[in-house]
């Protein structure tokens, strides 16, 4: 071998071995962060032992709060994490399947309606259902009981979890799926008849709308059910739905727009002044964060059906790439919570630089899934990833008391003393971010 031929093989081990050091050590610290700064914070302190489920409110500093109510979507997501976090820690599965259990006792003997089916959205702390104008029931509140109850029984095979599991998509293909038009109703009466949009109800609510987040929560539980339960007609659905959020949902320059009418007409107020354009931020800006976690969950649904070959791998990069172009803050990194398109200007205007948690967690799970799928791409993904970790770890994890802040404190300090936990606000996101990113260093 030549000289010069030992030397370019030398520099290539040197480089594979620091590559393989670098992703080593980052594992190393990503470990850390989920096991020591979430699980350990979170578990056993939200259980609660008196009325059964999980508490909601948890103080900046890892105490109980004042507000105990409980939600669907965030019992639910406890008693994921910890069916996820059994399945990952070997040594301490019966404590977590414990955790899950306890979860799953409460949303199925309280939360579960049943007279007419279906999970009510919203409970006192002893279990009593709270009734809300437009939130008695909702499809994303009953997706995420799939998703849980799923999760679930994989980690368990507590036949009980996957009758629920599918009693819950029945129920929702009884009450909430459109035979029409396709996808489903987010806002149910108690019996679970959908509410229709009218004139009774504010300009700026969402009730009677169709919308993108239940959409992409509904294709995340199903996907976790089909891959416990591989039945035809949620086969159907599944794919039903990866089909109309790729194709309907998603625009072809790569974002999703919000809320929609039963037909799928795009809900806009484009044509209007910029004073109500904010006034109806919540119904449509750009939400990056959603775009990003919504390439991983299409990518996760095409491959639970099979489909390696179609379409989705495109569109979701196009996806991603669209965020890190116009959504990412690239001087001290992070994810930017939504940007506008207004009729009179060219470029996208970011009009809330706020970075929420959970944006940043799927914007993880993203961009290291891209890295992987297009390791020499331009957009350097790898790059963008690790750019993204720094900034999580200077300014979303609570480096204190542990736990991720709701915002990133270099546009919200005032979020290091603000609750870690609410209904809103649990250990899902995060987890699950880290656990795969774990994954893919490892493999």
């Amino acid at each position: 071998m030549k000289p010069i031929s030992i030397l370019i093989t030398l520099l290539c081990s040197v480089f594979v071995l620091n590559a393989q050091k670098t992703d080593e050590d980052l594992v190393k610290t990503l470990k850390e962060a989920a096991t020591s700064q979430l699980l350990d914070k979170w578990y056993p302190l939200v259980i609660d032992k008196e009325d059964g489920g999980y508490y909601s409110d948890i103080t900046y500093d890892f105490k109980l709060g004042e507000n105990q109510q409980k939600m669907i979507v965030t019992q639910a997501r406890h008693m994921w994490v910890n069916a996820i976090a059994a399945m990952e820690n070997p040594g301490k599965k019966e404590t977590y399947l414990e955790n899950a259990k306890h979860g799953f006792d409460f949303i199925k003997n309280k939360m579960w309606d049943q007279e007419n089916g279906g999970f009510h959205t919203l409970v006192t702390k002893q279990g009593e259902p709270i009734s809300r104008e437009g939130e008695k029931k909702t499809a994303y509140g009953n997706s995420f009981a799939i998703y849980g109850l799923a999760t679930y029984y994989k980690a368990s095979q507590n036949s009980e979890a996957l009758t629920l599991a599918q009693e819950t998509f029945y129920w929702l293909e009884r009450h909430s799926h459109d035979p029409k038009h396709k996808g489903y109703f987010q806002s149910l009466e108690l019996d679970g008849t959908p509410i229709a949009r009218t004139s009774d109800f504010p300009s700026t609510s969402d009730i009677g709308y169709k919308d993108q987040n239940s959409s992409i929560h509904l294709l995340e539980a199903f996907t976790a059910l089909y891959e416990v339960w591989p039945n035809e007609l949620l086969k159907k659905r599944l794919h039903e739905l990866l089909v109309l959020i790729r194709d309907t949902i998603t625009t072809d320059d790569g974002y999703m727009k919000l809320f929609f009418e039963a037909d799928w007409t795009p809900v806009s107020f484009k044509n209007t002044s910029k004073e109500n354009i904010k006034k109806h931020y919540y119904l449509e800006h750009v939400s990056f964060g959603h775009d990003v976690e919504t390439a991983y969950l299409m990518l996760e649904a095409s491959h639970a059906l099979g489909l390696e070959n179609d379409i989705t791998l495109k569109t979701g990069k196009k996806m991603v790439d669209h965020a890190l172009k116009n959504g990412f803050d690239n001087k001290v990194g992070g994810f930017y919570d939504g940007g506008y398109y207004f009729n009179d200007e060219q470029d996208i205007q970011i009009v809330n630089e706020n970075k929420n948690w959970w944006s940043q967690a799927e914007g993880l799970n993203a961009l290291l899934m891209m890295s992987q799928h297009f390791p020499q791409d331009e957009m350097n993904y790898r790059k963008h990833f690790e750019t993204l970790w720094e900034y999580t770890e200077n300014y979303i994890i609570d480096q204190d008391h542990g736990g991720w802040y709701e915002w990133g404190i270099d546009k919200r300090p005032e979020a290091k003393t603000a609750l870690k936990g609410q209904i809103w606000k649990s250990t899902y996101h995060n987890y699950r971010a880290l656990v795969n990113c774990i994954h893919m260093l490892e493999e």
